[in-house]
């Protein structure tokens, strides 16, 4: 491995169960009936796990970084949207027209564009980080989608990304992606490291017709077949990956080196966070599912790395739209643990013993 996803890698620790446990009991004395705030009370607890803190501290401000890439399993025709949409699409979220920056303007969260594998040439913008380790990848069906040593560099973007947004104060990680055709090698990566059917993990992505699915299920069954060893997670991200997918395992590494919650969005964040438990099983601790995208490939990943969403809209479009929808769940249970009043506190009689 390189340098910098092996340093966070290691970096993991365990969640700070005594702070996770003050947390608990913190949720029995606050005025209300115990329990009655469901999830969102675990929530608050697993904030303080993953700080270390009690109670946990609100996660803001926000970043949602969009990893960018394109791939050259289009070749297959598994979609009909041609390629240039991928930069297309990042000039759009630069200039704040995307569905992305509607919701993050909403959630108070900044957005921010990664190229890591963008097949044109994009100009240098605000928002922009150049990060591109190839043009693209390579046709995942035919050849290996990227070298060893690309997949590994795409790794150690996501986790320069997210040790830079740290750094500058970010406290809460949010997932994003673009990249045609992004759902085949997510899908790929899914059936890979869960061992589920390529049938069952294959959705229909932007919407795609009978044919067009049937072709995208052939790509991955011969991408995954010609894999020399798709047991050993780096080669297989390598072989039938996506360079954005590696940088969001990367990116959710680094998230969880640094104590700091990761939440993540549809079947491409996913797969790459699956990738990233498969290399540093600490990680998915620090892992929170905004949302279950309606690819099939979504539940599969969430349930092999056990994460509930927390809502469930019945989206599909990526970018880090569930994720950011979520953001405010997130931050609510926090600040309901810091800022709700106590029985003795408030001066409230609790329930009779």
């Amino acid at each position: 491995m390189t340098r910098l996803f092996e340093e966070a890698c290691s970096s993991i620790a365990p969640l700070d169960r005594p702070a996770a446990t003050a947390t608990l009991q913190l949720m029995d004395r606050l005025t209300k009936p115990p329990g009655s705030l469901g999830r969102l009370e675990a929530l608050a607890v697993h904030l303080a796990a993953i700080s270390g803190e009690s109670p946990p501290p609100v996660p803001e401000p926000a970043v949602v970084a969009v990893f960018a890439g394109d791939h050259g399993v289009l070749a297959e025709d598994v979609t009909p949207w041609p390629p240039e949409v991928t930069g297309q699409m990042v000039v759009n979220f630069l200039a704040g027209g995307a569905a992305i920056n509607v919701f993050s303007r909403h959630a108070g969260a900044e957005v921010v564009v990664v190229d890591v594998g963008v097949a044109s040439e994009l100009t240098p913008a605000p928002g922009l980080v150049d990060s591109k380790i190839r043009p693209g990848t390579g046709n995942l069906a035919t050849e290996p989608a990227m070298s060893r040593a690309e997949a590994l560099a795409a790794l150690d973007a996501g986790v320069s990304v997210a040790n830079r947004l740290i750094e500058e104060g970010v406290r809460c990680l949010i997932t994003g992606d673009m990249g045609i055709g992004n759902t085949t090698p997510s899908a790929a990566l899914i059936a890979g490291l869960t061992g589920r059917p390529v049938t069952e993990v294959t959705g229909r992505g932007t919407g795609i017709d009978d044919e067009h699915w049937a072709r995208k299920v052939s790509a991955i069954t011969r991408g995954l077949a010609r894999t020399a060893d798709p047991s050993d997670p780096l080669e297989l991200l390598a072989s039938v990956g996506g360079l954005e997918i590696a940088a969001l395992a990367g990116f959710a590494v680094a998230g969880a080196a640094r104590r700091v919650p990761v939440v993540i969005d549809g079947v491409i964040a996913l797969a790459g966070c699956l990738v990233a438990y498969s290399l540093a099983p600490g990680c998915r601790d620090y892992l929170i599912a905004g949302h279950r995208s309606t690819e099939p490939g979504a539940t599969a990943a969430l349930e092999h790395l056990g994460l509930e969403p927390l809502i469930d809209l019945g989206l599909r479009l990526g970018e880090g739209t569930g994720a950011c929808l979520a953001l405010s769940l997130v931050q609510a249970s926090a600040k309901m643990a810091r800022e709700m009043a106590t029985f003795d506190s408030a001066g409230v009689t609790d329930k009779s013993s």
